[in-house]
């Protein structure tokens, strides 16, 4: 279990419940990283603020620097000559994330076209690939859309991590990995979703990037 799990439960000594979750979530999105795979992100209302929050500290530098490679920075000069330079100067390495809460023209058709508990499940089977994760966050673990997400995310290979409350819900059953915060109300629930969701995102740029370098993906 890395530092910064462990700082978690230093500020925040109730999680010290979700301790072996948080590492495992951790553990799993590094294996798919590392093997080129992307994160999907979906959840409702404050739990979809969450699925954006997430991808902005994984898609830029977050607590750290992360300057190109040499050999990505020599490529954008070699094509572009000065703009290049500006180019690989102001790109950062990335982690890829999707947030499928972001894409409403695609959502509102599908809600009044197909079925409203669908729109998550539709981007899960045209975004994802085996061996990608898919973070689901409800309070309650019970949310339909997030449910029938996390059905298809498991039947095409899929890994995936749900961020719930103290039961679980039906998402206990469904998610590789269920992070169960010990609280019952959504306010709590969400108060301690985002320390967790930050601890995940700086453990894997603590895991892909050294010296502002990417190190592993």
């Amino acid at each position: 279990m890395n530092k910064l799990i462990e700082r978690l439960v230093v500020k925040y000594p109730d999680l010290t419940c979700c301790l072996a979750d948080i590492d495992q979530a951790v553990e799993l999105l590094k294996a798919a990283y590392s093997r080129g795979g992307k994160l999907l992100i979906c959840g409702n209302g404050g739990s979809a603020a969450d699925c954006e929050h997430i991808v902005g500290e994984l898609m830029k530098g977050f607590n750290s620097p992360r300057e190109l490679p040499k050999e990505q920075r020599n490529v954008l000069i070699s094509a572009f000559a000065e703009e290049g330079g500006y180019l690989a100067e102001h790109l950062q390495g990335a982690l890829p994330a999707i947030s499928l809460v972001s894409h409403s023209a695609l959502m509102t058709a599908y809600a009044n076209d197909v079925e409203a508990d669908m729109v998550f499940a539709q981007q899960v089977y045209g975004y994802g690939q085996p061996g990608d994760v898919l973070i689901g966050l409800s309070t309650s673990g019970n949310s339909r859309n997030v449910i029938r997400a996390m059905q298809v995310a498991r039947a095409f290979g899929l890994r995936t991590i749900a961020f719930t409350g103290h039961s679980g819900g039906k998402l206990l059953g469904l998610a590789d990995v269920t992070i169960r915060v010990p609280y019952e109300q959504t306010l709590d629930i969400q108060e301690r979703h985002l320390p967790i969701y930050h601890t995940i995102c700086l453990s894997l740029e603590e895991a892909f990037f050294a010296n502002g370098l990417l190190s592993g993906n």
